[in-house]
């Protein structure tokens, strides 16, 4: 019996997988619980218009994140901290610090945990900071600490 996946069903597939079962498992299991559908040609046209539109998805994702990444790398981002005579920080800039920043600066929300720091900002002057906007885009900034 061959079905198109509704959910993901452990040891059998993904959603929007075609897989062929036994039939009592497909009438007695995945059907009444709604984890499955009889692969018949609407199911399958359905399928893959749910596929195109996902991809379709991924890429507007994916050019909206290479545009914020080309503001984020042009864009003067600063973050002013107390500081001591010599230059050293009472603390350090956290990644909060960043995306507080990155908001004030460009109106634009980034989640604190795709920033990453290289190692710990506790003086004053230029760092490079990375940012993760989606699983094939990073964006090099260049983060400027200056005294409050």
């Amino acid at each position: 019996m061959k079905l198109v996946l509704l959910s993901d069903v452990k040891a059998l597939g993904k959603v929007g997988d075609v897989v062929d079962v036994a039939e009592g498992y497909g009438n007695n299991f995945l059907l009444p619980r709604k984890l499955a559908v009889e692969a018949n040609k609407g199911a399958m046209a359905l399928l893959e218009a749910q596929k195109k539109a996902q991809i379709k998805r991924e890429a507007q994702t994916l050019a909206e994140a290479k545009t914020l990444a080309e503001r984020l790398e042009t864009a003067k981002i600063a973050v002013s901290a107390k500081a001591g005579g010599n230059g050293k920080l009472f603390g350090a800039v956290t990644n909060g610090d960043v995306a507080d920043a990155i908001e004030r600066e460009l109106a634009v929300i980034v989640d604190r945990h795709k920033i990453e720091i290289k190692s710990s900002i506790k003086a004053l002057g230029s760092y490079p900071v990375e940012i993760k906007l989606h699983k094939n885009v990073v964006a090099k900034a260049t983060l400027s600490v200056i005294a409050a």
